[in-house]
């Protein structure tokens, strides 16, 4: 068979595959009460073979109430997710605002109503000689009180243009030193020090505001507002609370568990389930899971083999055959066996109206509406385009020139 033939068949396959889906998707755009339930089937769907497979109805309701805040965007950096030890999995909790993971320090305000942020990226302490090998010779200690004296007095020029700006709290990327701070305090200015780059970046953005590092323009300078900030309790952390953020949709999961081992899981898990319902929310389109949209495409793409005279029929068979691994794959990962599931799955699909799929549970074929599982029709047809395309440029590379492994010096 020709290359040309494969490229051909593989096409009119992958055309004929997604028209199959296209005849079956289920869109709910119209009713937000049904397409929220899509949306949570979908999220337990994705969360069903992860750590938190357990409590996937808890997570899957908070990845849905965070992606339905968004509004239809697609920007997860509104949606940030901190991770606490302590508790367990269950103590996960969704909070309408943005929580930076610091501390309050001594002496500076707990709650600060209509706020105005200034967020930056500077350096607060003293300034040093940065010139390798330098020196500063002093013939006296009241020398080294003049210096001093002088840095004090730079940064206490630095404090006051930053104060110059109108704001009563300022949150540093970098390191805020003791006297700077204290300055920040008598001035009754909440100063947040040593915010980790994407904390910053991310305040910025529900915020409102822009990072800045000089400040001898204050109308060039945009700073972020919220409505309030407190220092809250979380476990036995205290971190602070941004809440009425200008950017409403944004918020925080909290996630609580035993360990960082589990939490760093989870995050990946609850990652995973945000990503496909931001794209849900796009594309309404939803299509039953375990394996059924696949042994759909692959009776459609039989039928089309069947029909199409010539080498590319070929070619259509075996993009049949690899859409039939699919469901063979989940059976075999959940121990089961796949022949003979696969065998009775395809039996089903030659009657009118099927919705079988595997059931790893129960380990048999069932109805997938029944079970609740669901894909988004988004992300199943990003899957067969980009595996023709893939299975294409395999094809088109005839020849693999490899590199002659490099000749090792005789040491002996």
């Amino acid at each position: 068979m020709t290359i040309y033939a494969s490229f051909v068949g593989y096409r009119m396959a992958a055309e004929c595959a997604r028209n199959a889906l296209l005849q079956r998707v289920v869109d709910n755009k119209e009713n937000a009460e049904k397409f929220k339930s899509d949306l949570m089937k979908i999220a337990m769907t994705t969360l069903s073979s992860k750590i938190l497979s357990q409590d996937k109805e808890h997570f899957a309701q908070l990845a849905v109430d965070a992606v339905m805040r968004l509004k239809g965007s697609t920007n997860l950096e509104a949606i940030q997710i901190i991770k606490k030890p302590g508790g367990s999995l269950k103590d996960s909790f969704l909070d309408e605002g943005f929580i930076l993971d610091k501390k309050i320090g001594l002496g500076q305000p707990k709650r600060i109503e209509n706020a105005k942020i200034l967020v930056a990226n500077t350096a607060m302490d003293t300034d040093k000689v940065k010139i390798y090998g330098a020196r500063v010779r002093v013939d006296s200690m009241s020398k080294v009180a003049e210096i001093e004296g002088a840095e004090k007095e730079k940064m206490r020029e630095k404090v006051k243009k930053i104060l110059g700006h109108g704001i009563n709290c300022f949150v540093n990327r970098q390191l805020i030193y003791n006297f700077p701070e204290e300055l920040f305090a008598d001035a009754g200015i909440l100063a947040i020090e040593h915010a980790d780059f994407d904390g910053i970046e991310r305040l910025a953005l529900v915020t409102g505001g822009e990072i800045a590092s000089t400040f001898d323009n204050p109308e060039s300078v945009k700073l972020g507002h919220c409505k309030l900030i407190e220092e809250i309790m979380i476990g036995e952390d205290k971190l602070i609370h941004f809440s009425g953020v200008e950017m409403g949709q944004a918020c925080t999961i909290v996630l609580r568990g035993a360990s960082h081992h589990v939490l760093d899981e989870a995050e990946r898990s609850l990652h995973d389930a945000l990503c496909v319902l931001s794209q849900t929310v796009n594309d309404t389109r939803v299509l039953l899971g375990g394996g059924w949209p696949e042994m759909v495409m692959a009776k459609e793409v039989d039928e089309l083999a069947r029909k199409t005279p010539g080498k590319k029929s070929h070619a259509i068979e075996a993009f049949s055959r690899a859409l039939v691994a699919i469901p063979t794959i989940i059976a075999d990962n959940a121990g089961l066996d796949s022949a003979d599931l696969v065998a009775k799955l395809r039996a089903e699909h030659h009657k009118e109206g099927c919705n079988a799929g595997i059931d790893v549970i129960s380990g048999s074929v069932g109805d997938m509406a029944e079970l609740g599982i669901s894909e988004a029709f988004k992300v199943k047809q990003a899957v067969l385009l980009s595996a023709t395309e893939a299975a294409e440029m395999i094809l088109r590379v005839d020849e693999i020139i490899t590199c002659a492994p490099r000749k090792r010096e005789d040491r002996m």
